[in-house]
């Protein structure tokens, strides 16, 4: 078969929450570069044109650039951003779940009734990944990428008490989402597709103050998630990635029943 004859790849489509700053907004500029059609998401309608005009500015094709509102407090939003994007877009070869909050100093519930760190940061991805997984399923070689941290070690699941009301702290709120979002990866995913979780380094973005006080360019771990996205990139279903390198998971996380268990818990709560 000649040159000329190689059927071309179809052009791929992602969707990247959380893009209005730091990795997220990031990872939308390089995946866009790359020739994706990117759905940007943001909380709201200001800060998610914001971002666009900004991926403008910085060179993007505006024509590869998508708009998706919602807020992740609140999951009838999340299933309304799902219900868009399968309108929209009957195919979906990423879905890069980045979005996340610090959790607050003070405990704090959202109107669905759970801890916001837990909400947006685990049981948004958790419901936007199930709604999702026809368009995952209809083109082979999908990838979810789920954007968790190396906090996941540190963390326990509050089985008892998800919402952590009895002795609240944020840090420890923080961790169980992280390390509940890692568990989800290793949870059955859409028919074709593969999903991973991946802790991009300690990066400037809002979250930096819950690690340190000193971080690498967001661009660098947008480029760690980006390479995970790349059809050459070999990945291991449900592996966990430090920056590049494949690594093992928390101890817990690794665990078959703690995977049964969270995403039977998930449901119940994104249905409740």
């Amino acid at each position: 078969m000649s040159e000329s004859t190689v059927p071309a790849l179809p052009p791929r489509t992602a969707l990247v929450t959380g893009a209005t700053s730091g990795i997220g907004w990031e990872t939308a500029r390089l995946l866009a570069e790359r020739g994706c059609t990117v759905i940007v998401h943001g909380p709201d309608t200001e800060s998610a044109h914001h971002a666009v005009e900004r991926l403008v500015a910085a060179g993007v094709d505006r024509a590869r650039l998508r708009l998706a509102v919602a807020d992740f407090s609140r999951l009838s939003e999340v299933r309304e951003l799902a219900a868009e994007v399968r309108g929209l877009h009957p195919a979906l070869d990423i879905l890069v779940n980045n979005a996340a909050v610090a959790a607050p100093e003070r405990h704090t519930i959202t109107g669905d009734g759970h801890e916001l760190s837990l909400q947006v940061n685990f049981l948004a991805a958790y419901l936007l990944t199930r709604e999702l997984a026809g368009p995952l399923s209809a083109r082979p070689g999908a990838r979810v990428i789920n954007v968790s941290s190396a906090m996941h070690r540190t963390a326990s699941i509050s089985w008892s008490d998800l919402n952590r009301a009895r002795r609240y702290s944020r840090h420890a709120a923080y961790a169980q989402s992280q390390l509940a979002l890692t568990v989800f990866a290793r949870a059955a995913a859409p028919a074709g597709a593969t999903a991973v979780s991946v802790h991009p380094g300690v990066c400037e973005t809002p979250l930096l103050a819950l690690y340190g006080h000193e971080g690498e360019p967001a661009a660098d771990g947008a480029a760690r998630v980006v390479r995970l996205c790349e059809p050459g990139t070999e990945l291991v279903p449900g592996g966990y990635y430090d920056r590049t390198a494949l690594s093992p998971v928390a101890p817990v996380a690794a665990e078959d029943r703690t995977v049964r268990r969270l995403c039977k818990v998930a449901d119940l709560l994104v249905t409740a």
